[in-house]
């Protein structure tokens, strides 16, 4: 029997991030991919790569769902971009019309390079309607800021203060990524499950982001739950793709790489 995963996020047209990122980590973990559209997003070559963001009709976004949902039996998901809080109560609402096993929040709030104040209201939306339903979200540094309402992340145990506070609003699980952004030699995220933490480390490649990292680690973490893995073996799964598909990374005519999902 084929395992098979939902996603509902955005399409990013480079095809470095988005739904497409997470379709091919998917398929590179032998999971059979689903998704929808919530937005589409596309970069603009001409005025220094900023992001062209185009959200997607609430009703054609519960129309792909119902579809989706109609015709497979969907009991893990990933939610990615949504956007707008038109949207995530949209999504929510379709949440709540079925059991799920899983449910895998990459909390994106803005795309990078925007303004953080575009994110106001999509950040209190967020919090309220979709964190406390996750099984698993997995901040990233500016997103476990955001989430956790603290002034810095510099070290491990600032992360693992964050991965606490956002525990709190709800989710079971929480991975906060340390990245680029944390200071040291490496690449650390903290998964935390309300009592017990769970460190994963890697030296860093570079110090500079790469397209896609963060949709393909939390795809990852929803293709090894769908197959049935336990939630730390999902994330060292995750760790590991992203680490090898970072080193293998598919550069192009744009200032940043992306992550190369078939690395691993």
């Amino acid at each position: 029997m084929v395992d098979t995963a939902f996603v509902i996020a955005g399409s990013e047209a480079s095809g470095g991030a988005g739904i497409q990122a997470d379709l091919k980590t998917f398929q590179a973990l032998d999971v059979y991919g689903i998704g929808a559209l919530t937005c589409i997003v596309s970069f603009d070559p001409a005025h220094n790569w900023a992001h062209r963001f185009v959200p997607v009709d609430p009703q054609v976004i519960a129309d792909q769902i119902e579809a989706a949902t109609s015709v497979h039996t969907l009991r893990t998901v990933k939610i990615g971009m949504l956007g707008t809080p038109a949207t995530i109560d949209t999504v929510a609402e379709a949440l709540s019309a079925q059991p799920w096993d899983h449910i895998v929040l990459d909390p994106v709030l803005i795309c990078k390079g925007q303004e953080p104040g575009a994110a106001l209201d999509t950040d209190t939306a967020l919090r309220e309607k979709i964190v406390p339903r996750a099984t698993v979200v997995t901040p990233n540094h500016f997103e476990a800021l955001t989430l956790s309402g603290m002034d810095t992340i510099d070290t491990v145990d600032d992360l693992i203060e964050a991965a606490r506070r956002i525990h709190a609003l709800g989710p079971a699980y929480v991975v906060v990524k340390g990245g680029v952004e944390l200071p040291g030699e490496y690449a650390v995220d903290v998964l935390f499950d309300g009592t017990d933490v769970t460190i994963f480390s890697e030296p860093k490649i570079g110090e500079e982001r790469v397209s896609g990292a963060g949709c393909t680690f939390a795809a990852a973490i929803t293709a090894e739950l769908a197959k049935g893995q336990p939630i730390t073996d999902a994330v060292r799964v995750a760790k590991d793709l992203v680490t090898q598909g970072i080193k293998h990374r598919v550069e192009s005519n744009a200032p940043f790489a992306s992550v190369w999902q078939g690395a691993l």
